[in-house]
């Protein structure tokens, strides 16, 4: 399958490419770490307020994407991440954007069927999820750990869809964006444990590892089998292939920079119709 999320000319972002050229005025991408105001350890295009960066620099550097996405920067609506599996539905753009005080909380998954409102969300190795239902115009945001993801938060997105937006789960396109790949996530017992009591076809999603007791992990694999199960049709999901660790030149990657206790950058999913 030919790679969902293109890398075009100079951008500091990859476009869901082929989403945006069969669904005029959708916007939808994934940004790269490159060409942004932040300094390190966040150099450069940090979008995340939580991670200790200059809140200045992650500002503007937000504002930078807003306006080369030709989106209002007022529309840019965040969430307060806490790896967990509660969705929710915006109604109106703004929430988060330039502080987390009024972030929309304790939240990882966001939707909305309106116009105008820019779904984000914040990355460096967990797996973003995108959502879109081409019938009613539904777009959606879930950020996907091995924790959200044992909590099947994709499962718990197609089903909100579906009972807020009428959505029909075979009908919704789903992506899966740069994350951390199953070449460089080595996890232990503790983890297999939830990922077996989660997903019943598991076995496919994983590999073992050169440590006794370890495997490697694939949380996109392992997300792509919770979707099928909830009613996705295999067919309308696409993955990206970048992995995060692998390629720290381009990406933040916590597991991969834990060498500074894992102070790194956050990249930032987003989708949206203009």
């Amino acid at each position: 399958m030919r790679e969902p999320f293109v890398r075009v000319e100079d951008k500091p972002f990859l476009q869901l490419l082929e989403w945006e050229r069969s669904h005029p005025g959708l916007v939808a991408g994934f940004t790269i770490r490159t060409g942004g105001a932040s300094e390190l350890p966040f150099e450069s295009f940090n979008m995340g307020l939580h991670v200790g960066d200059n809140a200045g620099h992650v500002v503007a550097n937000r504002r930078q994407l807003a306006a080369q996405l030709e989106m209002p920067f007022d529309v840019w609506t965040c969430a307060d991440q806490v790896h967990g599996h509660q969705v929710c539905r915006v109604m109106a753009g703004g929430a988060g954007k330039e502080s987390l005080d009024n972030v929309i909380k304790a939240t990882d998954g966001l939707y909305t069927t309106e116009k105008n409102v820019l779904l984000t969300s914040f990355y460096a190795d967990c797996v973003p999820l995108y959502f879109l239902d081409p019938v009613s115009g539904a777009v959606g945001l879930a950020h996907a750990g091995w924790k959200g993801t044992v909590q099947r938060i994709a499962e718990e997105m197609v089903q909100s869809l579906s009972q807020s937006c009428k959505s029909k789960p075979e009908d919704l396109l789903v992506a899966l964006g740069p994350s951390i790949g199953g070449c460089c996530y080595e996890v232990d017992e503790r983890i297999m444990d939830q990922v077996r009591k989660s997903v019943e076809q598991w076995e496919k999603a994983v590999t073992p590892a050169e440590k006794e007791d370890r495997w490697m992990l694939d949380l996109r694999i392992l997300n792509q089998l919770i979707l099928v199960d909830a009613g996705v049709n295999s067919a309308h999901i696409s993955s990206a292939d970048w992995c995060t660790s692998c390629r720290t030149d381009l990406f933040f990657s916590h597991r991969k920079e834990a060498g500074s206790k894992g102070t790194t950058g956050r990249m930032a999913s987003y989708i949206g119709w203009k």
